[in-house]
């Protein structure tokens, strides 16, 4: 029996997720990680290093790793990638003179070899702020596109403010994970 197919039977007695939250700094990771857990959003710092919460979220329990983004921390973010499930990659749509430096980051995570079976979920986040741009626009932007069919993927726009679009994204991002994970059910 390998040692894929050992983790697999762990997993599927705990129904656990191993979610990693990514982005620029200031995009929202931590405003995301506390609404979806509905804990206080009012005063929120910057996130040195990571923050870690594990949430129930239906009939399964997410490990939510909040990884910080800042420029100086984002060569560490490789510590984190082993065993992980789903890849929350969080953008400031508001924040349009990053996002060149958004896509490249992106695109240098999706060539990481321990994250290639990992579900992306793109949150296109700040869209209560106006002149965000739309989940459409964030998609061409970040040439999901390009992406040929190697990897499942869903882009979503929401509000870490508000909580708009947050559910919708873990939905479908539990739902892609499970049917990959717990194939046997």
């Amino acid at each position: 029996m390998g040692l894929l197919s050992i983790i697999r039977k762990i997993k599927r007695k705990e129904k656990e997720m191993r979610i990693l939250m990514v982005g620029l700094d200031n995009s929202g990771k931590t405003t995301i990680m506390l609404k979806i857990n509905g804990e206080d959003t009012g005063v929120i710092s910057p996130t040195l290093g990571f923050n870690i919460k594990t949430i129930k979220y239906h009939k399964y329990s997410l490990n939510i790793w909040d990884i910080s983004g800042q420029k100086t921390i984002r060569s560490y973010w490789r510590n984190y990638f082993e065993q992980t499930d789903g890849l929350v990659w969080v953008v400031d749509s508001s924040d349009i003179r990053r996002l060149d430096d958004c896509r490249a980051e992106l695109h240098n995570l999706l060539k990481e070899e321990r994250l290639a079976g990992a579900s992306l979920l793109v949150f296109a986040n700040k869209q209560d702020i106006q002149g965000a741009l739309k989940p459409s626009e964030i998609a061409k932007v970040l040439n999901l596109e390009a992406m040929d069919g190697s990897r499942h993927w869903q882009i979503v726009g929401c509000s870490a403010h508000t909580g708009e679009g947050l559910l919708q994204g873990f939905d479908w991002l539990v739902q892609d994970i499970s049917s990959r994970i717990y194939v046997l059910e």
